[in-house]
């Protein structure tokens, strides 16, 4: 048994609690609070729980933690260690730089189309013309002054005819226009809010890119669950037990002035994780790696 572990269990003794009551109290295992009174930490799920469970138990029988771990400091581990994060990785090009000659291709090829079946039209209603005009010549063989009336009726026929033509030209190059215009619109993709990717996912560790207007990372917990809320340089913004008295809770911290974000998850199955209240998918199932530590590089899309 270690000093600090003598010293928690003499506190425990002195109010009269049993570990089952101070399990109750502080909702960590038996077998934890065993662990620490004994400085067995390597039953521990990880280094960053043995000050997180200290530090309750030592709230638990009034001693101030601060204290306790200054005075203790060579006994206990670190709570984070920096080689946990995994190094910064190269940006892997994504699918908007991978297919932007094919979208172009895609955008000019329905216009090619259209082109090709107006002048399609036009030729055939031009042929269609021919031969209805030398159908009407054979079928009508009079004298020389009905000739010359057939011809004066032709000619009004074909002037008509053509001006036909020309207002269909017209009417067809005015939907030409208003198809192009249409599909131009459609064709314009509308841009998501944001955009979460993964880079690199390897056993229990993570790394993800977003790109959005801002960083807002929500911890949701469903059970009991021990969560740590960093920046890219080791600074914590929270860390701790996010369920009290059995009572779901949350956290909320904003990385919009950071370049990256930190989160090490101590139960993953317990832990929901929103960014700007879209909830993130695990890469790796929860139920296949409980403790999960989570890195995500920040891309602002508004400069």
């Amino acid at each position: 048994m270690t000093e600090l572990g003598n010293r928690l269990k003499e506190a425990r003794l002195a109010k009269g609690m049993s570990l089952d009551d101070l399990q109750t109290v502080t909702k960590i295992q038996k077998r934890y609070l065993v662990g620490i009174e004994e400085g067995n930490y390597s039953i521990m799920p990880g280094s960053f729980y043995v000050r997180a469970f200290i530090k309750q138990y030592a709230e638990a029988v009034n001693i101030e933690p601060e204290e306790l771990f200054e005075q203790y400091k060579q006994e206990i581990p670190s709570t984070y260690n920096k080689e946990e994060i995994p190094e910064k990785l190269s940006r892997v090009q994504t699918r908007k730089d991978i297919s932007g000659s094919s979208s172009k291709i895609f955008e000019i090829l329905p216009k090619i189309i259209i082109s090709l079946f107006i002048i399609g039209a036009l030729v055939l209603i031009y042929y269609l013309l021919q031969q209805n005009a030398g159908d009407e010549a054979q079928d009508n063989p009079v004298d020389n002054n009905e000739n010359e009336q057939v011809e004066y009726k032709e000619s009004d026929n074909l002037a008509d005819k053509e001006d036909e033509e020309e207002t269909n030209e017209t009417t067809d190059s005015e939907t030409e226009q208003t198809t192009e215009e249409e599909e131009a619109t459609e064709q314009e993709p509308e841009l998501p809010a944001q955009q979460v990717n993964v880079v690199q996912s390897q056993g229990k560790e993570t790394t993800f890119e977003l790109k959005a207007d801002q960083f807002v990372v929500k911890l949701v917990s469903t059970g009991e669950t021990w969560v740590n809320m960093l920046n890219g340089k080791g600074y914590s913004f929270f860390q701790g037990m996010l369920v009290k008295d059995g009572q779901e809770s949350e956290k909320v911290v904003d990385f919009s002035k950071e370049t990256e974000a930190v989160l090490v998850i101590g139960n993953s199955t317990n832990t929901e994780i929103y960014i700007n209240d879209v909830k993130l998918d695990y890469a790796v199932p929860p139920a296949d790696q409980v403790r999960q530590d989570i890195t995500i590089r920040f891309i602002p899309t508004n400069e």
